[in-house]
């Protein structure tokens, strides 16, 4: 006799009592059952005692999307690696499962998935036996028929899982058959209620956790619905017909709430959607309550946390007016902006709950500052420049108004290929914010520079100073002045040039990084200048520079191939001229050269261009070109590759794309950073010139753009 038919019989019996109080006779049956099937699990000493183990296995739906989700969400899956569980935890797991599954086919719109869960008994169970589909098992005074395969949702599971060999893993195959995708139907809008009457509302629409089947006209008689503006309607975007998707629901909802925010709705409110099923048309009427609020304007601007930044430089830095309309894009641009000031860790923006007398909304910005005073070492290495190490000092906020000073010292040329000996790189940075106008910077460097390469010696002591403004989100402008005092070594003849030239130049970014060591993966940065030089050394001398540098990125997730950020194609392109005097009359350090990161791989610094016969220095020239192809791909969450074709060349004359066109190849790996990605690359010459370099290997910190 099976357990079901024996219980049934026991119930039948106690429904001979007279119970004055059925609440009470329920409630004895439940704890009755529940005692009686934990005895007659426990009660055979050959039922597994230990843990049982089990394998899950989820089939295919056709959605490789669905399969990843439904694989996500299932305990059996997830806590499997857990070890092995008791019969009743598993049961339990298996319970859960039915009802995460089915939430998660509900949320990609197929409201009538059936889900199934079957448990496979280990097939060599001695008592097994052949040709039939039961095994036989004595359960103390009862005997009963365990069948080899049952449902999850069986009363008897535990007892099933209790009955198999100990050791033995159970096997469980979860099955979903997805049935009709339904569509959007009706979408009403009605004013939010309050919270008594959502929690009648949704006791009555969710009651047994199923939505209500009302037809359409009922349902309109039981809602006042609104009507939204036709901007709100634009920014909710969800129209009948659509999948029925979940997310597609909640993010329809997440976008009206930020379109009544942004339209000066600061305390707007926006009720989680409520679907109503019509399963004969295959359809999800949604219901949405709204509660927009008053439109309002600005109140008190509060700045709480500022110690040794003045409050005065930030209210008029500060892109927030009181009175003004209450848009949080607004509010995000003004805190983002503050941050790019570097003297903060963080800052929050945190709207009041409340008007005040004159109707306005209040808001703090709570200011966290970074420490005024760092020190950091700094390093890298190339094989043609070798190894650079240093030590730099910042002072963040040198006058509390964000004043920031950079000292730094570097030793280079440690061992590089187109090194000749040690040099060294000192500097001191100094940059004032919003010098006279706001996003105007004034900057200025004084240098000291010793280089021993191939192509020249030079020593040299540089000043500079300018200005630099940002005309908008994309685009900047940039005018210096500087002054150069050096001398120069080159194939033995020795000369000294005193120079002073005006940096002019421009550059658009719409990658949407601030830092510029991160990765981009859209967009396009460029550069263009013109550096007009007067040149007093031996002879006056004077010329133009002109330079122009581009690179744009495509992620291959736009054609649905990858994921966002995960592959991606760079290009980069550099070009430059220089005009006026002739190629030997321009001071060394003046002339263009390439090869090296910045222009093409796998050459040694200044490496690509003419060379002063039967040796491999560089003697530079009047115009280079060089293009780029990269490839990037990112390896789980912090490790990345990349492949790489450079090409470029360097031209006697003003007159680019002229000369011998040398390829480097290569490729490297990537480890990513807070600060940025370190690269590790090794690049090979395809068209290697005499005396070049066979490989060349670089390490930095930062994309090489």
């Amino acid at each position: 006799m099976r357990v079901s038919n024996l219980l049934f019989n026991r119930i039948k019996r106690i429904n001979n009592l007279k119970f004055h109080n059925s609440q009470s006779f329920i409630t004895l049956l439940k704890v009755f059952c529940a005692a009686y099937i934990t005895v007659l699990c426990c009660y055979d000493t050959g039922f597994a005692a230990d843990p049982q183990t089990y394998t899950v296995t989820i089939e295919p739906t056709g959605n490789s999307t669905i399969d990843k989700t439904l694989s996500s969400v299932s305990n059996l899956v997830s806590l499997k690696k857990t070890g092995a569980v008791g019969a009743f935890a598993l049961a339990g797991r298996i319970k859960n499962d039915y009802k995460r599954l089915k939430e998660a086919m509900d949320s990609f719109g197929y409201y009538d998935a059936v889900i199934t869960i079957q448990l496979h008994r280990p097939q060599s169970s001695e008592t097994f036996q052949e040709g039939t589909n039961v095994e036989y098992n004595q359960v103390g005074p009862l005997s009963r028929m365990v069948p080899m395969v049952m449902n999850g949702n069986d009363a008897e599971l535990p007892g099933f899982i209790k009955a198999i060999p100990s050791g033995q893993p159970v096997k469980i195959v979860i099955k979903i058959v997805k049935g009709t995708q339904y569509r959007i139907g009706a979408i009403h809008f009605t004013r939010l209620m309050t919270q008594d009457q959502n929690e009648n509302s949704q006791s009555t629409a969710h009651s047994e956790d199923v939505y209500p089947y009302l037809p359409s006209k009922t349902l309109k008689n039981h809602i006042n619905t609104i009507a939204l503006t036709d901007n709100q309607m634009k920014a909710f975007n969800l129209t009948s017909g659509q999948i029925a998707s979940a997310a597609d629901i909640v993010a329809a909802k997440n976008r009206l709430l930020d379109a009544l925010r942004e339209g000066g709705h600061a305390l707007a409110k926006v009720g989680e959607p409520v679907g109503y099923l019509r399963p004969e048309s295959k359809t999800l009427d949604i219901v949405l309550s709204v509660d927009a609020g008053p439109v309002l304007n600005l109140g008190k601007i509060q700045l709480k946390g500022l110690d040794k930044v003045h409050s005065s430089f930030i209210r008029k830095r500060l892109a927030l007016k009181e009175g003004q309309l209450y848009q949080p894009s607004k509010i995000e641009a003004a805190r983002q902006d503050l941050s790019n000031l570097s003297v903060f860790s963080s800052i929050d923006a945190r709207s009041g709950s409340t008007v005040d007398d004159q109707g306005r909304l209040p808001i703090e910005l709570i200011f966290k500052e970074v420490k005024r005073r760092t020190f950091s070492f700094e390093t890298g290495y190339s094989t043609d420049l070798g190894g650079r190490v240093g030590v730099r000092w910042t002072h963040n906020n040198l006058f509390g108004n964000a004043e920031q000073l950079k000292l730094v010292a570097l030793s280079t040329g440690l061992g590089g290929s187109a090194q000749r000996g040690l040099g060294y790189d000192v500097y001191a940075d100094f940059t004032k914010p919003d010098f006279k106008r706001k996003n105007q910077n004034f900057n200025a460097r004084i240098e000291a520079v010793k280089q021993n390469l191939y192509s020249y010696d030079q020593t040299a002591l540089l000043v500079k100073a300018g200005i630099d403004r940002q005309l908008n989100q994309r685009w900047s402008i940039f005018a210096f002045l500087g002054a150069i005092q050096e001398h120069i070594r080159q194939m033995d003849q020795v000369n000294s040039y005193s120079m002073i030239n005006i940096p002019l130049g421009v550059n658009y970014d719409s990658t949407g990084l601030t830092n510029s060591l991160m990765s981009p993966t859209k967009g396009l940065k460029a550069s263009l200048s013109a550096t007009p030089t007067g040149s007093f050394g031996d002879g006056a001398v004077f010329f133009g520079i002109l330079q122009g540098t581009g690179s744009t990125y495509f992620d291959l997730a736009n054609l649905g191939l990858t994921n966002p950020g995960r592959s991606v194609f760079a290009f980069r392109g550099t070009i430059g001229s220089i005009q006026g005097a002739s190629r030997m009359n321009l001071p060394p350090d003046q002339r263009l050269y390439a090869g090296g990161t910045s222009t093409v791989r796998g050459f040694r610094y200044q490496g690509v261009g003419p060379q002063f016969p039967g040796t491999k220095y560089a003697v530079g020239g009047k115009a280079m070109d060089a293009g780029t192809i990269e490839y990037r791909q990112r390896i789980y969450n912090q490790f990345g590759a990349q492949a790489f074709v450079d090409a470029g060349q360097v031209s006697e004359n003003s007159m680019p794309f002229e000369g011998t066109l040398r390829i480097g190849a290569g490729g490297g790996v990537k480890y990513y950073t807070p600060l940025g990605p370190v690269r590790v690359d090794v690049a090979l010459p395809v068209n290697r010139p005499p005396r070049g370099d066979r490989f060349e290997v670089y390490i930095s910190l930062g994309e090489t753009f």
